[in-house]
Formats: structure tokens, C-alpha cells, sequence
């Protein structure tokens, strides 16, 4: 089985369709692991909440998720997220916000278990350092977990009672074996390790490989739409600089 791994899609349609398009180029995946925040930041929720469900797909709730629909408090956010969240908030209809609703915390899909934040977190945590890393593989059974959050793709491998980082490069496929992981696609919609161009994962149940993919989209077709709309300036020019 081929897998599609994505996160942080937040509303960024031109990165999303950018994705889903080079994914079908590839050859297609049966499914699509979603690990949250499928809205906030970006200009249109609807269209990628709408665009995710097409797909044979599982998803998780993220923080902007949550608080699109009155799950988490704004005070969470920063100013500029949380005004992103209200603006969002504004524009979803019942059927959306029973959808993300609806979205589970953690998900199982047989050696991976799926989350937003952390095993220890789901929501909020940032697996950021192999200090943290190293902390929450007690938190989960399973041999693997994929986790968002960030908008950088990172891995960590549990490996003779210690954590360290390993590295991941596009395109260079990294074989799973018995060494437990936690890994991060990166972000779809709003990437922060410099690289501006939308980041996402393909995983083959066959061969064991995950292979990290990195792809540009039209950055500032979604900039103008965010300025239209009326969000902040800010969010909007960030996109170009990938953080």
C-alpha cells in the first residue's frame, strides 16, 4: 500500500493541489494520512476541507482545527493566528464544522500512530529538539509516529535507550526497520525550515520506504488571495520565505 503523508495544509490551496498533483504524476496512493491543521492561516478552508474529503483518507484534529470550531482557546494563538482563526471560523458552514468535529485526536493505521502535536500532546506539544523526542516514545506503542505541528520535516530514532536525529533529504528514501521513529513531513501550506516549497511524504508498505518530497506552487496566487480577504499582511508574506 502506498501512503501520501501530509500535514499543515492550513487553508493553502495552490500548495495543496500542488501536492495532490504531483502525488497523482507518481502513480497515485491509496490513501491519504493527514496529520492536521487542515485550516487556519490560510484563504480557503472550505475548498481544502471539500478537496481532503475526495480522497480515501484519515486525518487528525490540529490546534487550528480545534479552534475554528470553539474547541481551543484563542489564547493559545498569537495575535495574527488567532485573528486567522476567527476569520476562518467565520466562513465554515455546519457541514465543515461537523467534519472537523468530527476529526479524532491520535489515529492507528497498523505500524503508525498518527498525531497533530506529540504522543504526549496530540494538540499542542512541538517535537522540536531529541529531547522531547526522546520523552514522548514512552508515550506510544506502536512502532512509528508521524506528527505535524512544526512545518519541519524532521525525524527521531529511538535507539539503544537514546534519541537522535536523523536526516532527511527529498527524494532519498528512508527505510523503516526496527529502530522505533518519530517522523514530520514538514508542511503542506506553510513551510518553516526556509524552503518555501510545500512539503509532503509518500510511504510504500512494500518496499518499507518513506521518501520526503518537496514541491513549489504558486506562493503568490495565495498571497493575493489572503490579502483580499483581509488577513494579516504578515501571514501572507512569510509564505515567500518559508518560515
Amino acid at each position: 500500500m502506498r501512503c501520501a503523508i501530509i500535514a499543515d495544509i492550513h487553508a493553502n490551496l495552490e500548495a495543496f493541489t500542488a501536492v495532490l498533483g504531483e502525488i497523482e504524476h507518481q502513480g497515485g496512493v491509496d490513501e491519504v494520512w493527514s496529520l492536521g491543521d487542515i485550516v487556519g492561516y490560510g484563504p480557503d478552508p472550505v475548498p481544502c476541507i471539500e478537496l481532503l474529503r475526495r480522497y480515501n483518507h484519515v486525518s487528525v484534529a490540529g490546534n487550528h482545527d480545534r479552534a475554528a470550531i470553539g474547541k481551543l482557546e484563542l489564547s493559545f494563538f498569537n495575535p495574527l493566528a488567532a485573528e486567522a482563526c476567527r476569520w476562518t471560523a467565520a466562513r465554515l458552514g455546519k457541514e465543515h464544522v461537523r467534519y472537523l468535529e468530527n476529526l479524532p485526536l491520535t489515529a492507528d493505521r497498523g505500524d503508525f500512530l498518527l498525531v497533530h502535536g506529540s504522543p504526549t500532546d496530540p494538540v499542542l506539544e512541538y517535537v522540536m529538539s531529541t529531547g522531547i523526542a526522546a520523552r514522548n516514545f514512552a508515550f506510544f506503542g506502536s512502532a512509528y509516529c508521524l506528527v505535524g505541528h512544526t512545518h519541519v520535516p524532521a525525524a527521531f530514532k529511538e535507539e539503544d535507550g537514546s534519541c537522535r536525529s536523523v536526516a532527511m533529504t527529498p527524494g532519498i528514501g528512508m527505510m523503516l526497520g526496527a529502530d522505533r521513529l518519530i517522523i514530520n513531513p514538514g508542511g503542506v501550506g506553510q513551510p518553516r525550515d526556509g524552503d518555501p516549497s510545500a512539503s509532503y511524504a509518500i510511504y510504500d508498505s512494500r518496499s518499507r520506504i518513506f521518501r520526503l518530497f518537496r514541491i513549489p506552487y504558486d506562493i503568490e496566487a495565495t498571497q493575493q488571495k489572503m490579502l483580499r480577504a483581509g488577513l494579516p499582511v504578515q501571514l501572507a508574506t512569510r509564505l515567500a520565505a518559508g518560515r
